[in-house]
Order: C-alpha cells, then structure tokens, then sequence
C-alpha cells in the first residue's frame, strides 16, 4: 500500500465519522486547517497525531496503514 491509499482510508474515516473537521481539529489539538489540508491535499499526519485521530475516530491504526482489512 503506498501512501496515496493510505490518505484515502484516512480521508474516508473522517468522512464517516460524526464529527465535523472542526470538532476532530479541537479534540487532536490541531487547526481545522489542518483537518482540511488532511482532507484536501497530500499532507499526511504525524504518528502522535494520526495515534489521536485513530483514537477519536475509533478506528486501527493498522487500517489506516493497510495492515489488515475492516
């Protein structure tokens, strides 16, 4: 899995979930810039990050990184 795959499951997680980029920016402690840069173009979280989006969203890491399937 390459890493445009792996923004694509990111980007399909946040979608999905019942938050608004809004309110995942202030529960990870990020700006809703970022949420949207995550969204939008080719930015990729830092681990620490993705660990708090992951956590949040209530999805694996291991998902997310195209280690095993839903």
């Amino acid at each position: 899995m390459d890493l445009a795959q792996i923004q694509i499951r990111l980007r399909e997680c946040i979608k999905q979930s019942s938050y608004s980029q809004k309110e995942i920016a202030k529960e990870i402690g990020v700006s809703a810039q970022t949420i949207s840069k995550y969204m939008k173009q080719n930015i990729f979280p830092a681990l620490d990050t993705l660990a708090k989006l992951c956590k949040l969203l209530d999805v694996r890491s291991d998902y997310i990184l195209g280690l095993c399937e839903y």
